[in-house]
């Protein structure tokens, strides 16, 4: 893993905790400026099985990201020296590692914004420890299951990456270049909300010309393709107002 470092100047060298990480274990890093919520994450954290490690401020978290293997990130946009999403984009510039951000910014411009920077998932202040803890089991699991070889799975769905092919069931389902490629896109990163935009930003070629909402169009398509009932879909869901993601929302 490469360093993130190197893009911050100085690192404070207190740390709220550090534990060594158990194997069997998965590492959740939470950063918040609050330790009373520090305290409140710890505590249901290890509650629920994980080790939990803990930063006050980015330059902080940067350290713990370095030198812990994380496998989920909790983290608060309002940080008080590096900013939540500078740090955000740090890490994203090295890692694939699923991040929830915890966050008093309830309007949906900045959370879309949290998404466009490499956030997968959202939790808005107050929130409630058993819903947290629930978003962190969710983006656990899908990130577990995501990748086998060359091919994503996702249930019943997979799709091969090397031949391009889609089946769910075992059954081959034809797609559209544009179907298979939102498609792929969502399954390769089975934590995230995918806003628009980042849909028509990875997924170009076609008719994407530019237009969000033909993104909704190519999505109706694809879930008549695989969903047993289209209007109830199991497996590509509407975030509302956000964009869209694999799976039942937690």
């Amino acid at each position: 893993m490469h360093s993130i470092m190197s893009a911050i100047n100085t690192l404070s060298t207190q740390f709220c905790d550090i534990l060594p990480n158990m194997r069997g274990k998965q590492t959740v890093l939470t950063i918040d400026d609050e330790p009373k919520i520090l305290e409140l994450v710890k505590s249901y954290l290890e509650m629920n099985g994980y080790t939990a490690i803990c930063a006050k401020n980015g330059r902080e978290a940067a350290a713990l990201f370095d030198k812990n293997t994380v496998d989920l990130i909790l983290l608060d946009l309002m940080l008080p020296d590096l900013s939540g999403e500078e740090l955000c984009k740090k890490i994203r510039q090295v890692s694939d590692v699923p991040i929830i951000m915890i966050t008093a910014k309830v309007d949906e411009a900045s959370i879309i914004h949290g998404l466009n920077i490499g956030a997968d998932d959202y939790v808005t202040k107050p929130f409630s420890p058993r819903q947290l803890m629930a978003r962190v089991q969710a983006a656990l699991r899908r990130s577990d299951g995501e990748k086998t070889g060359g091919v994503l799975s996702y249930k019943d769905l997979k799709v091969d990456t090397e031949k391009r092919l889609v089946s769910r069931g075992g059954e081959v389902v034809s797609l559209t270049r544009d179907e298979y490629n939102i498609l792929s896109l969502l399954m390769s990163r089975q934590t995230k909300i995918f806003t628009r935009d980042e849909i028509l930003e990875a997924v170009k070629g076609g008719d994407f010309d530019g237009f969000d909402r033909i993104v909704d169009t190519h999505i109706k398509k694809l879930r008549a393709k695989i969903e047993d009932d289209s209007k109830a879909p199991q497996y590509i869901v509407t975030v509302y107002g956000m964009g869209y993601r694999l799976g039942i929302p937690e």
